[in-house]
């Protein structure tokens, strides 16, 4: 393994991370509008969502520690193969790649429960309308 194999996952974790970080602030924004809705007007849907939106807010944080984590596990591999530690620099490696796997499952989890939100939104938005 050379130096560019754990190089060649720089950009693609660095862009996860923004995407994650994106994601964070738009739901951060969301709850916090939703809290001052909540103030004006107590409604026990607008508690529910902001509960819901706090698991993924959850989610997102596990997805970025386990990204943020992959991309220093993936900075200390090269450093390995540097120093000629091969067999340490494949071990980080590995675990690096493990770790950004980790952080995609979570990632997967967090958009089901986004999408199960929204059905649950669009549903209710039905359920207006018919009355």
């Amino acid at each position: 393994m050379s130096l560019t194999t754990p190089a060649l996952l720089f950009p693609a974790i660095s862009l996860l991370l923004l995407a994650y970080t994106n994601r964070f602030l738009v739901i951060t924004q969301l709850i916090r509008s939703l809290y001052k809705q909540n103030d004006d007007n107590p409604n026990l849907d607008i508690r529910k969502q902001i509960l819901h939106l706090r698991v993924r807010i959850i989610a997102i944080r596990r997805m970025q520690v386990a990204g943020i984590s992959a991309f220093i596990l993936c900075v200390v591999s090269m450093f390995a193969i540097f120093i000629q530690q091969l067999y340490f620099a494949n071990i980080l490696f590995a675990a690096s790649l493990l770790l950004l796997l980790l952080s995609l499952v979570i990632s997967l989890y967090e958009v089901q429960i986004s999408g199960q939100a929204l059905q649950l939104q669009l549903k209710n938005l039905a359920q207006r309308s018919d009355d």
